[in-house]
């Protein structure tokens, strides 16, 4: 076979395996339907490990109840303890932008306004 047949060949190979996987991770609508969004979020981390629980302010949540949510978060405020209370006070605290988390679930408080996210894997 000619090498060049041989190269266009295997190019054309690689792009038939790499779109759809380039395309899976794009999301769909169903996907963008399933995802919340919320402006603020704080995460308490612990010294034994982080919270895998985040309390959010203002979030648009999904009508629709999934296995995993998938939450965009503008600012995540982390505050790190010094030991495994709340008594042992704040080590330091680290502000992240334009996150993306996963969660199992949520539940929220209308009347103030807060959704707590729980089984959200440390990022």
């Amino acid at each position: 076979m000619n090498p060049t047949a041989k190269h266009l060949l295997g190019v054309a190979a690689a792009i038939t395996i790499a779109a759809p996987a380039l395309l899976g991770t794009a999301a769909s609508p169903a996907v963008a339907a399933a995802g919340a969004h919320c402006d603020r979020a704080q995460q308490d981390m612990w010294d034994n490990g982080p919270s895998r629980n985040v309390t959010a302010l203002r979030c648009d949540i999904p009508s629709h109840r999934n296995r995993w949510y998938t939450v965009e978060i503008d600012t995540l405020v982390q505050t790190r303890y010094k030991g495994d209370t709340l008594d042992g006070g704040v080590d330091r605290t680290r502000t992240l932008h334009d996150r993306t988390i996963r969660c199992l679930g949520y539940t929220s408080d209308p009347h103030k306004g807060t959704v707590n996210w729980f089984g959200c894997p440390p990022f």
